[in-house]
């Protein structure tokens, strides 16, 4: 599937709704960023804007990325209206190709699955390269399908194991945070349920 499908792909999910997203922050991602001291933050996947926006009004200098034009506005959009333009930066690129440059104190991929085609081991790979030493990468997968979501209990979801065997790790690593996690969250309609997610949460050694 060449990019231009893939965002095609994207292009027309955002185009269905004003908004696709919650706006919310990631649960995961305001937890473990929560604890760490604001540095530099590279985004993937960002959507909307919802962990970028959140990241910079907690002090984070911000770069979000996402394949999608229509998503991208909305989050700049989102972030002007904060007043946090100066303190986030967003990139249109497909990661799978491409990748953004330099080094980040936090390396976040929350839930960057498709149906469509996506890289996740070239794009882990860089991931990791990309986070600074003593710097936090985190990566946060479905790990089972939503309570509410009949259509794909059939869907093979990956493993913790099966997540980390895809992410390689150049040096020493601390593994801060390594299994499945467990969330309460409020389906489309309003159906409250139990979520599993695979939660990676690795340190680069600041040697």
């Amino acid at each position: 599937m060449t990019t231009s499908d893939v965002k095609k792909h994207w292009e027309d999910r955002y185009a269905e709704r004003d908004r696709i997203w919650s706006g919310r922050v990631n649960h995961w991602l305001a937890e473990i960023a929560g604890t760490l001291r604001p540095g530099r933050a590279l985004d993937l996947g960002c959507g909307e804007g919802g962990d970028s926006v959140w990241l910079a009004e907690h002090g984070w200098q911000v770069v979000g990325v996402d394949i999608s034009d229509t998503a991208l506005a909305r989050a700049a959009a989102e972030a002007a209206r904060r007043g946090l333009s100066e303190r986030v930066e967003f990139l249109q690129m497909n990661l799978s190709e491409q990748f953004p440059e330099g080094s980040f104190d936090l390396v976040s991929a929350q839930f960057l699955q498709s149906l469509v085609h996506l890289d996740r081991e070239r794009i882990f790979a860089a991931a990791a390269r990309a986070v600074a030493p003593g710097g936090t990468l985190l990566v946060v997968d479905h790990g089972a399908a939503p309570p509410w979501a009949q259509h794909i209990h059939d869907h093979v979801f990956p493993s913790v194991d099966e997540v980390l065997a895809t992410i390689p790790l150049e040096g020493p690593w601390e593994r801060v945070r390594v299994g499945s996690a467990e969330r309460d969250a409020v389906g489309p309609d309003g159906q409250r349920g139990v979520l599993l997610d695979n939660l990676i949460v690795l340190r680069r050694s600041a040697a």
